[in-house]
């Protein structure tokens, strides 16, 4: 059976910034049939649930993991190094876990792919990767952005 690495909240885990996860029943049949490996890299970098809302500055998450743009808060603080180590933590389980592929969550700062917000903190989103979608990426993994969720 062929595994997938699923953003731990879009299979009911409520780990999101907000404390709420985002099921779906769309999420449940683009799996259905595969080994899943549900994961956080948020929680798993260190970051508590809930949280405060980050976005990266600067770059993408590609740029966070060259060192050219941070992941932080709304607050300010910097949270580039828990984004970082919690993309690396789901890097390991998906190896451990035999995925090729990825679904991750739309927009956000670690699982985005191909859009995410822009730093603002007012909703805008910019073409660019979240910090996990790019290491997995960087390292033969498929990754998909969930279905609208």
């Amino acid at each position: 059976m062929e595994a997938i690495l699923v953003s731990a909240c879009l299979r009911g885990v409520p780990c999101r910034f907000d404390g709420r996860h985002r099921a779906s029943r769309g999420v449940e049949e683009a799996v259905a049939g595969r080994a899943v490996v549900s994961f956080c890299p948020e929680v798993a970098g260190g970051l508590a649930t809930p949280r405060r809302p980050a976005e990266p500055v600067g770059g993408d998450g590609h740029d966070a993991l060259d060192g050219t743009a941070r992941v932080m808060e709304d607050t300010g603080s910097d949270v580039t190094e828990q984004f970082v180590a919690g993309a690396h933590r789901a890097l390991e389980a998906a190896r451990r876990g035999g995925c090729t592929e990825a679904l991750l969550m739309p927009r956000s700062p670690s699982c985005g792919r191909a859009r995410v917000y822009d730093g603002s903190f007012t909703g805008g989103l910019v073409p660019g990767d979240g910090v996990t979608a790019a290491l997995l990426e960087r390292n033969g993994i498929t990754v998909r952005a969930a279905p609208t969720v």
